[in-house]
């Protein structure tokens, strides 16, 4: 899947995008609320791999996207099915040093736009550590709603979080 929207071009990963990718990975303030620790140079190469074998949304495999700007990696999307018909979940990260700028929101909601299109799907979510309030927010310009707050329900880098699920139906994404 590619495609691109005012300002980005949004691909599947290649090669040459590991050190941009690293640059946003090894920040550990970017990697606070995701569900592993910052990337070393010692697990980079490994981690990366993952991305670039992600390269098609299946029934049992993950689509990794590379968000680029003026031929830089600014950030990364993922896409995976949930087990439940039709309905699948997003991820994103974003380097730091490009916030503020509305690429997140110009992404994620290509990307909506590009599922409910192509893949005819019933229902996105976003499963999110209740403290990233910047997700939260992103997930609300895009039109997502929150349907659920869970109180420490998530085992994560040695404490319990919260955790909160937001969602759109095709339907609503189209109103």
């Amino acid at each position: 899947m590619e495609f691109t929207t005012e300002r980005l071009e949004i691909r599947t990963f290649r090669k040459n995008d590991l050190p941009a990718t690293f640059n946003i990975y090894k920040n550990a303030d970017v990697c606070r609320y995701l569900l592993h620790e910052p990337w070393t140079s010692e697990n980079m190469n490994e981690a990366f791999a993952k991305k670039l074998t992600n390269s098609t949304l299946t029934e049992t495999g993950t689509l990794n996207l590379a968000v680029v700007h003026q031929g830089e990696v600014i950030g990364d999307l993922a896409v995976w099915y949930t087990g439940m018909k039709e309905t699948v979940e997003i991820g994103y990260c974003f380097s730091d040093s490009h916030s503020g700028k509305g690429y997140a929101t110009e992404a994620v909601k290509g990307l909506l736009e590009k599922l409910f299109h192509e893949f005819n799907l019933h229902r996105i979510q976003a499963n999110l550590d209740a403290r990233n309030v910047a997700s939260q927010k992103l997930c609300e310009r895009i039109g997502m709603r929150k349907e659920a707050h869970f109180l420490k329900d998530y085992w994560n880098k040695n404490e319990w979080t919260d955790s909160m699920v937001y969602g759109i139906l095709h339907e609503e994404f189209y109103k």
